[in-house]
């Protein structure tokens, strides 16, 4: 069997960027799932009953939306949300968002990379990902990914209200142009409270899962290759 040709101190930081670089695209693929999935709002216009709360039409907010989504993921595009009014600090707000979902699909598309790059090294043994128990680093990691949204969840489950304000406080330090009057940003009628509470939801989901997916595919991959050392030492005695 060929070596892995790396030393030591090298395989050690390979393991380290792998681990960090897949916690980040678990986390950033998680966050992507209710802003890449536009009927995840769609269905949420009649559930949470936002043509009466807005008094406009489905496809008007639908409209209003999908102008927004363009906005804040696509380049050179202005700030619109359709026939629903906005201000100059509610306009502010939506380009500090902008910010944080360009960033959120750069460490996606960036994490991806650093971890494909990794894995190939590993399989060409160039690199080794080290390991411990007997499980991979992805396993472990996707086992830290899972606490995540556990503990989130329990805070957020106590005090939305309160875990709400602390996001915004975190991610926009210093701003209060989130707190959006309705007279003058109407968009607000129309991305209440619940919706983001469900963005919550939905991407907790989508971290356990795919967290859980990694846990799979490992441990089935342990058992695959535990099988194969077993049948091949039979065969040698």
């Amino acid at each position: 069997m060929d070596k892995v040709r790396a030393p030591r101190a090298v395989n050690i930081a390979a393991t380290v960027l792998f681990v960090i670089a897949f916690f980040i695209l678990l986390l950033s693929l998680s966050i992507s799932l209710p802003i890449l999935n536009r009927w995840f709002y769609y269905i949420q216009i009649d559930t949470l009953g936002l043509e009466r709360a807005s008094g406009h039409s489905y496809e008007e907010i639908k409209q209003a939306y999908d102008q927004i989504l363009d906005y804040l993921l696509l380049p050179g595009r202005e700030f619109g949300a359709g026939v629903f009014a906005f201000s100059e600090e509610g306009a502010a707000h939506f380009a500090d968002c902008k910010f944080l979902f360009v960033l959120d699909v750069a460490l996606l598309g960036a994490s991806a990379g650093i971890v494909a790059i990794i894995l190939a090294l590993h399989f060409a043994k160039v690199v080794k990902i080290g390991s411990a128990a007997g499980h991979s680093a992805a396993f472990w990691t996707a086992i830290a990914a899972v606490v995540l949204p556990v503990v989130l969840g329990c805070l957020i489950a106590a005090d939305f209200d309160r875990a709400f304000e602390a996001f915004h406080a975190i991610l926009f330090p210093g701003k209060d142009n989130w707190l959006f009057d309705p007279n003058t940003d109407e968009i607000i009628r129309v991305l209440p409270e619940e919706f983001f509470m469900n963005c919550a939801i939905f991407i907790g989901a989508g971290l356990v899962f795919f967290a859980a997916v990694t846990i799979a595919a490992d441990c089935i991959a342990k058992r695959v290759k535990g099988n194969a050392l077993r049948i091949k030492y039979e065969r040698k005695y």
